[in-house]
This record gives structure tokens, sequence and C-alpha cells, in this order.
């Protein structure tokens, strides 16, 4: 929506960041794309992993993400986290423990985990 522009992804960098070819970062990121168009054209359920981040939950029309304790801790800082979750005990419904089956998370008990 709006005038925002799309970048492009920079493979090259990703590749250097994650010491790896160029050519096997596009293999994987556009078979994880494609995977994870299939499932969703499916109907299937999905659990988007987003490393040491969250997880992007997809059942049906409902769309909700959570996000793993550290990353919000080290967002804005373990001391502001709990006085926010002490003034806000609903925050604690956005996270997830990265020890938790995803699964277990889920209204239907049955996801495809991304990435495997």
């Amino acid at each position: 929506a709006g005038n925002k522009e799309l970048e492009p992804l920079k493979y090259s960098k990703l590749a250097t960041a994650a010491s790896v070819s160029r050519r096997k970062v596009e293999i994987g990121i556009q078979g994880t794309i494609s995977h994870l168009s299939h499932c969703l054209h499916k109907g299937k359920n999905i659990a988007l992993v987003l490393r040491d981040v969250g997880v992007l939950f997809i059942e049906g029309k409902e769309v909700q993400m959570k996000f793993f304790c550290n990353f919000l801790e080290r967002l804005s800082g373990k001391e502001n986290w709990e006085k926010a979750v002490s003034k806000v005990p609903r925050l604690l419904d956005m996270v997830v423990s990265e020890e938790v089956p995803l699964a277990s998370l889920t209204f239907s008990g049955h996801v495809i985990t991304f990435p495997k």
C-alpha cells in the first residue's frame, strides 16, 4: 500500500553472512518460498520459524506472530521488557519458548514447520 518501494533481496550479502555460495542461498530461498506457497494453496497450517526472532503461525485465515523472549529482551533491554510485561501482562501472549513443540501452539495440533 502507498508509495513503498520493494528492495531486491541481496543474495550475495546473505551468502557471505552464512558462509555459503550465492547459488545455495538462491536455491534455498526459492525452494522455501515455493513450498510455502504450495502449502498455503493446499490450506495447510504453517509455522515459519524466523531464527532468533520468533514464529509466524498461519492457520486457515488466522495469522499470528509470536516472538522468542530473548529476542524481545535484546530488542528492548531485559529491564524494559520486564517492566512492560508487569504493566501489560497480555504481552506474554506474544511470546513463545524456543523449547515448546510448535504444533502444541496451534489450534489443530498439526503444522508444517519452515525451515526444516
